[in-house]
């Protein structure tokens, strides 16, 4: 029986990538500030909450927020809030 032809195949070489100024920078870690703005957002938004139960009714601020206990208290809007910026920015975090 007859062999059949063996094929040579080209070696794959990969296009040649183009460098952007962009792309060959290094992210380096974040800044020492950053990281104390991020934890500070996040222990604020929980000593508001803290603040809020357990002398809310006594704060003249906290009270115009709605923490008089007639209306919607704002004062979980604003320290959950502050809790979730603090989240978003370790998205950003190096």
């Amino acid at each position: 029986m007859p062999k059949s032809k063996v094929r040579k195949k080209t070696v794959y070489t990969p296009p040649p990538r183009k460098q952007t100024a962009q792309a060959a920078r290094a992210a380096g870690p974040s800044s020492p500030i950053y990281v104390g703005v991020m934890l500070g957002f996040m222990l604020l938004g929980l000593v508001w909450l803290v603040v809020n139960y357990l002398a809310g009714d006594k704060i003249g601020f906290m009270i115009a927020l709605g923490g008089d206990g007639t209306g919607f208290n704002y004062n979980f809007v604003v320290g959950f809030a502050l809790i979730i910026i603090g989240l978003l920015m370790t998205m950003k975090w190096r």
